[in-house]
């Protein structure tokens, strides 16, 4: 699986597609598929390129050679708590895109411009708490898909409350690395 921007060699794209070398190169003659020559006359076309063919041509294999990656919001004003949730996604070896923020301010602007998938999310925050932020999120239809995962060393109170403000999943603080974990991987089937 090649997701570099290093161009692709015609034997690469024939693999991708499941068709022969001499298919491709009908395809780049025919100029169905943009390529260039090497200095030894071999083709090769550009990532971008490749995309665009799959996309004109409704190749469905774009999501298997360019896997999207799962989207994470960390948003705790702890620093040492966001360490230890990259830590554990990292641990998890899934090649999650991860983001932070400190606050709910913060988090609602990243929400709009990253668009994350999931939200792990602390309730006991400054300027905006993680009440009002999940109420928002699960309020607009935009947002309302996006998996919460809420955190709190407040206790059983503060989970239950942000149940009921919408929030997927809630684990209290300090967090066991292996409940996590599983509940990491629920939230995101």
């Amino acid at each position: 699986m090649m997701i570099n921007n290093k161009p692709y060699t015609t034997g690469d794209i024939a693999s991708f597609c499941h068709v022969t070398i001499n298919a491709v190169k009908k395809w780049i003659a025919a100029g169905k598929i943009e390529a260039f020559r090497t200095p030894g006359g071999h083709y090769r076309v550009n990532r971008d390129e490749f995309i665009s063919f799959l996309d004109k041509y409704k190749l469905d294999i774009k999501d298997d050679i360019f896997p999207k990656k799962t989207k994470i919001l960390i948003v705790d004003d702890e620093p040492v708590v966001i360490e230890f949730i990259k830590g554990a996604l990292d641990a998890m070896q899934q090649g999650f895109a991860i983001e932070t923020a400190a606050d709910g301010y913060d988090a609602l602007i990243r929400v709009g411009d990253f668009k994350p998938d999931l939200l792990i999310l602390d309730i006991r925050m400054p300027k905006i708490d993680g009440f009002e932020v999940c109420r928002r999120i699960k309020d607009d239809s935009a947002t309302k898909d996006i998996k919460i995962l809420a955190v709190s060393a407040y206790g059983r109170d503060d989970l239950e409350r942000m149940i009921d403000c919408g929030a997927d999943g809630c684990l209290p603080k300090p967090l066991s690395l292996k409940d996590f974990q599983k509940n990491i991987i629920k939230l995101l089937k």
